[in-house]
């Protein structure tokens, strides 16, 4: 069997910033990621633009440079990719671990798709991104319903329903808007969330202001059939012509694959994981989270910018004990 100081499970940003720790002080470490190096960022829209700048993102004192304030998908792969060819991590992409399990001997069984492995440490830093949050409603299952949105062009002139007000359910309005789909959007609070990017919150409310984008705030959808959408609205319940639904309600980290590696989760609607805020050290001694993840369903409580230091806390914890 594989035997390591520390194994990282997830090779998004924050578990490439835990191996670079792990590098500086000679630890021996192994990233297991189940798709592409930063997958989550690959699986993004692909125009999107990050709400921060260039250097909020950078990891290892590698600078990240970019022309443009804000820097794009792209622009970021690229990024992350150089930082994978200067440190050459020790990784495995397209290796999926399917369980953590705590040995009698203090070390952590970690089996994957592929191998089995030994550590006496074990990261988690998988992220957001996997599972979506369903509306749970009729015709949910149909074809014609995104939770994903990856670019425009296959929803130009076709009548489009784009559900909520966040970052994501905007740059899609407006993207399919702009290739000539007929956009509407059904929002459940009275306005576009405040957390929309500042230079792109003007934007939406021009366009729904002038008619451009129908918006019904205050609204939700109640059934999706094959050629039409069920709207309830403060002023009773609306029908619409309907080509696609792009449900863009949110995603939440695998909180059940917590949960089987003896994590526990808050009481609350929140399933916030318990974990030491000064080491990232959870209720099981020996497995760490970091980086989104360790705000269970407060999925915009932490990103990259500020939850770099995660990997820090941990790596100098470990080897300190």
């Amino acid at each position: 069997m594989n035997e390591y100081d520390l194994i990282i499970v997830g090779g998004g940003p924050i578990g490439l910033a835990c191996a670079i720790e792990a590098q500086k002080k000679n630890l021996k470490y192994l990233i297991i990621e189940k798709g592409a190096i930063v997958n989550s960022i690959f699986n993004y829209p692909l125009y999107m633009t990050f709400f921060s700048t260039a250097e909020r993102l950078e990891i290892g004192d590698i600078p990240f440079n970019c022309l443009a304030p804000k820097p794009g998908r792209q622009e970021a792969l690229e990024y992350y990719r150089n930082i994978h060819r200067y440190f050459k991590f020790s990784i495995h992409l397209f290796e999926k671990v399917t369980q953590v399990k705590k040995l009698q001997n203090n070390h952590f069984e970690v089996i994957t798709d592929k191998a089995i492995y030994s550590s006496k440490n074990v990261i988690i830093a998988t992220g957001f991104y996997d599972i979506p949050i369903q509306m749970n409603i009729n015709g949910e299952e149909l074809p014609k319903v995104r939770h994903y949105y990856k670019e425009a062009h296959e929803y130009a002139f076709r009548n489009i329903l784009v559900v909520g007000a966040n970052n994501s359910s905007v740059d899609a309005a407006l993207e399919c808007w702009r290739k000539g789909a007929n956009v509407t959007m059904v929002i459940r609070k009275n306005e576009i969330n405040n957390r929309v990017k500042y230079w792109v919150k003007p934007d939406i409310e021009n366009r729904i202001a002038e008619g451009s984008i129908k918006a019904y705030f205050e609204s939700n959808i109640t059934e999706i059939r094959e050629n039409e959408v069920e709207i309830d609205t403060p002023n009773g319940k609306v029908t619409i012509e309907n080509d696609f639904v792009l449900a863009l309600t949110g995603y939440k980290p695998d909180l059940t694959f917590l949960e089987k590696m003896g994590i526990q989760l808050s009481d609350d609607d929140l399933e916030t994981p318990t974990y030491n805020p000064e080491t990232m050290e959870t209720n099981v001694a020996g497995l760490f989270l970091a980086g989104v993840v360790c705000g269970g369903m407060q999925t915009h409580k932490w990103f990259i910018e500020n939850s770099r230091i995660h990997a820090n806390m941990i790596v100098d914890y470990i080897t300190s004990k």
